[in-house]
């Protein structure tokens, strides 16, 4: 009697949430689904793309939900509230290792890329995207923060803004500054 089960797909992630508050495991497993790759995708852009670093960070990031899902306050988006954790478990990284990692791209973006373009579109995609994970490496912590968020995590300013804990005003001045930057650094691929 398969109807009787319960499912939580229709659920939303904050109605998840208040049901891993009362010990649904179930839910905690729907929630852990959507959020898995797209968190670890974020964490290895984060942390200079070390998989194994990202990975070790997903983890940690879904124990804090299971340990404290009463630190979730009750009218937050969940989306927000998850990256905020994140975001924070970074800064806490960038403080602990005093120089940062060399970006290791390889074989990963390799990857991303296996499709049916020409060889030498190919390269010039890998070439761009090297260049461009280099350059967000030498911004600032936040700075690169604010741009992954926005463009590879597509967040609004308004997310961006709860997540980094500044005004909204703000965040998009360092995002005009900081686009006007990469752009100078990047120009060499304009058409």
């Amino acid at each position: 009697m398969h109807f009787f089960r319960s499912t939580y797909k229709n659920h939303s992630d904050e109605e998840l949430m208040q049901l891993i508050k009362k010990g649904k495991e179930k839910a905690f497993e729907e929630l852990f689904e959507r959020y898995k790759k797209k968190m670890h995708f974020y964490f290895f852009r984060m942390l200079n793309y070390d998989s194994d670093l990202a990975d070790d960070f997903l983890q940690d990031l879904f124990l804090k939900v299971i340990e404290k899902p009463h630190s979730f306050e009750e009218g937050r988006k969940f989306s927000t509230w998850i990256y905020s954790i994140g975001s924070n478990m970074c800064k806490n990284q960038y403080r602990r290792s005093a120089t940062r990692k060399e970006v290791k791209t390889g074989d990963y973006i390799t990857e991303l890329y296996k499709e049916d373009e020409t060889f030498s579109f190919q390269i010039d995609k890998d070439l761009l995207e090297s260049n461009l994970n280099e350059a967000l490496s030498l911004l600032d912590d936040e700075l690169r923060e604010i741009i992954i968020l926005r463009f590879q995590e597509n967040l609004s300013v308004k997310e961006i803004s709860q997540i980094i804990g500044c005004p909204e005003g703000t965040i998009k001045s360092r995002i005009f500054y900081t686009l006007k930057k990469l752009s100078e650094r990047l120009k060499v691929f304009k058409p």
